[in-house]
């Protein structure tokens, strides 16, 4: 396997966030709600993963190597696990393991709503994440993991209704996933391609 040290150090460092706020969690680290400082916190981080798997490929044009796009599958799978454990901590510490109760949220909160909607986007792409369904669903397969574009508007959504006091921390996220929305362009992307064959072939000549 290509890359195993590579892949190694972002399975390290995917894996190591949710173990240190369960430490902190465990020893009255994460304040007077641990249960929900725990979930506020998996969502976040679900929401970061989401954005760096979607740089991948822009990071892979410019840079025209191939251990971005080797890495993007792993990254897109753990940020499905911390939005399933944030989804877990949600009915374990929010809803405290009441059916009616997250039935309700389902049907009156829209920001529950949207995060239910993502999350179910999510696992479509997670369950079709493998080469089975890449020679199962053909052409379908790129067409459906275009899905993500719309589960990261969605994750933007849950999240401004969540923080809506609070716009300063969102507006940040929100402007980096619009700019790796706008590199999905064909025209950005053939510029990002072009800029680094340039750069590969003579780093001196691209201007920053």
């Amino acid at each position: 396997m290509r890359y195993r040290v590579w892949r190694l150090a972002v399975f390290l460092a995917a894996s190591a966030p949710p173990l240190y706020w369960l430490y902190c969690a465990v020893f009255g680290l994460l304040g007077p709600d641990p249960g929900k400082a725990l979930v506020d916190n998996l969502g976040l981080g679900g929401l970061i993963l989401l954005l760096i798997t979607l740089a991948m490929t822009p990071l892979q044009q410019l840079s025209c190597w191939g251990g971005w796009i080797a890495v993007r599958r792993q990254l897109g799978l753990w940020c499905f696990a911390y939005v399933a454990l944030h989804l877990c901590g949600y009915v374990l510490f929010i809803a405290g393991l009441r059916l009616e109760l997250v039935l309700r949220d389902l049907t009156e909160r829209p920001y529950i709503i949207v995060g239910a909607l993502a999350f179910t986007g999510l696992l479509a792409l997670a369950v079709t994440s493998n080469r089975f369904s890449i020679r199962r669903l053909g052409r379908k397969w790129k067409a459906l993991h275009r899905l993500v574009y719309v589960i990261l508007l969605l994750a933007l959504l849950h999240m401004l209704w969540v923080v809506r006091a609070d716009l300063g921390e969102w507006l940040a996220y929100a402007l980096i996933g619009g700019a790796l929305l706008l590199m999905r362009v064909s025209t950005v992307a053939s510029g990002l391609q072009r800029a680094g064959a340039l750069w590969r072939d003579n780093p001196k000549k691209v201007e920053i």
